[in-house]
């Protein structure tokens, strides 16, 4: 039998479509990626990868295969809200556990903070990373901030069967910020040498703090770039991620590795971070291209098609899917999954995708429909702080005719039979929630949806 191979899943907190060199920016940002760009060569390139507006509802899709309307996490959850997943939700961390694999998920999680929640809780061996996100390490700074009254924030470790606990050396600063990429390098490499000298396949869900603000480079970083403090971390994310990848080489694992990239929502909005979507236009926490659509690269030596790049869409659901399936591992029949298996068009037996169409969610209000390189809107925003707009008819754009979303209709042909496909996608969302119910926001860790007969 072969051997099942081991994944490294690293995920960058607000990766722009115009970040990197290998999708166009790199140097003209500032930064010369050429690690992540030799990456890109080795395996397959995807520039049509569609994830969710925020961390949060992104995270929980990759984590359960599921549309986060679906399982109440719809948007990230502030500072004191706990927020997260409940216990009924199967994430992948679990079922490649019942597959002999050994797991570890460094940085941020952002889909439970209390007991219950937690990522020891849904399967990972291990933790350490922020309880949510890392703007909280500017608390601090806030003349009007005080701890004893408003909370604090600090990183948090947790082991499987022994519960998570707050790190009370270990407040989340801005020096932590800087640096606690550094821990989950030693942390991650730590992990990955106990899963190699077991003879155990790993999962290794590595959650870089970049490129989320406040843009802290470390030192010797500082001044590399020509772009300033975000030049320069956009330099620190290329180093980190080439560090992992000659971490698998010295332990002689590269080829069984299956290594993604990718983003978990479009570029930063906020001025001291700023980032681009490049080709398109928006920003994170909003419906725009810019803000659901980031880069996407995987490489698996011998298996998944190298100098391959390619428009097909792929949702972020479907890489629980697809990951699964990598491992030998089974989706879960007992609840609506929405991510479907991409295995063959990775491998290059086909050349299409096997999704044609996705929702588009804002909080918890259906934006937009995409089918194939159609949008069909239903509701408009294109940056973070933009108002959200709702339209009074449909608009549809063909996004490599107008890739920023600028003309409310095309003028020459006016597309109305492009809705049926629209309609089509929307009834059958429709029609699932009659099988099984939504999850709603803030539901008890022990909440179970009901299901009809028809879908128990």
């Amino acid at each position: 039998m072969t051997k099942q191979p081991n994944i490294l899943f690293f995920h960058v907190d607000n990766l722009g479509m115009g970040e990197l060199g290998c999708y166009g920016g790199g140097i003209l940002r500032g930064a010369d990626t050429k690690r992540i760009d030799t990456f890109a060569k080795e395996g397959m390139k995807l520039t049509h990868y569609v994830v969710e507006p925020q961390c949060t509802p992104t995270r929980s899709a990759l984590m359960t295969g599921r549309y986060p309307i679906r399982s109440g996490n719809h948007t990230i959850a502030l500072g004191g809200n706990a927020g997260g997943i409940v216990k009924w939700e199967v994430t992948i961390a679990e079922l490649l556990a019942q597959a002999g694999y050994t797991s570890s998920i460094l940085g941020k999680w952002h889909i439970g903070a209390e007991d219950g929640r937690f990522p020891t809780d849904h399967g990972f061996d291990e933790w350490y990373g922020p309880l949510r996100t890392y703007d909280e390490c500017m608390w601090l700074e806030d003349p009007h901030y005080v701890p004893e009254r408003d909370g604090y924030s600090h990183m948090h470790e947790g082991k499987k069967g022994k519960g998570c606990k707050p790190l009370l050396d270990e407040q989340l600063t801005m020096e932590t910020k800087k640096t606690c990429d550094l821990e989950y390098l030693r942390r991650g490499t730590d992990f990955m040498k106990r899963a190699v000298s077991a003879d155990k396949p790993f999962y290794l869900y590595f959650n870089h703090s970049l490129m989320h603000f406040p843009m802290s480079p470390r030192d010797e970083f500082k001044g590399k770039s020509t772009n300033g403090d975000w030049g320069d971390c956009l330099l620190m994310l290329d180093h980190d991620f080439g560090y992992l990848l000659d971490r698998l080489d010295e332990l002689g694992v590269a080829d069984n590795t299956i290594v993604v990239l990718c983003g978990d929502n479009g570029a930063e909005d906020h001025l001291a971070g700023r980032g681009t979507g490049g080709f398109f236009d928006g920003s994170y926490f909003s419906s725009a291209e810019g803000g659901i659509r980031t880069p996407l690269l995987i490489r698996w030596p011998g298996r998944v098609k190298t100098g391959v790049e390619s428009n097909e869409m792929v949702h972020v659901t479907d890489m629980f899917t697809t990951l699964l399936s990598f491992a030998g591992c089974k989706t879960p029949d007992d609840r609506l999954i929405d991510g479907v298996d991409q295995s063959p068009f990775f491998f290059g037996d086909q050349q299409t995708s096997n999704r044609e169409a996705c929702m588009v969610w804002l909080k918890d209000e259906l934006h937009a429909v995409k089918w194939k390189d159609f949008k069909i809107n239903f509701r408009r925003q294109q940056h973070f702080h933009d108002p959200e707009l709702p339209l009074g008819f449909a608009r549809i754009t063909h996004l490599q005719e107008d890739p920023k979303e600028r003309e409310p209709v095309n003028q020459r042909y006016v597309r109305w039979w492009v809705m049926q496909h629209a309609q089509r996608a929307v009834r059958a969302f429709e029609d699932s929630t009659k099988v099984e119910e939504l999850i709603p926001p803030g539901a008890p860790l022990d909440f179970v949806p009901k299901r009809t007969a028809t879908g128990a």
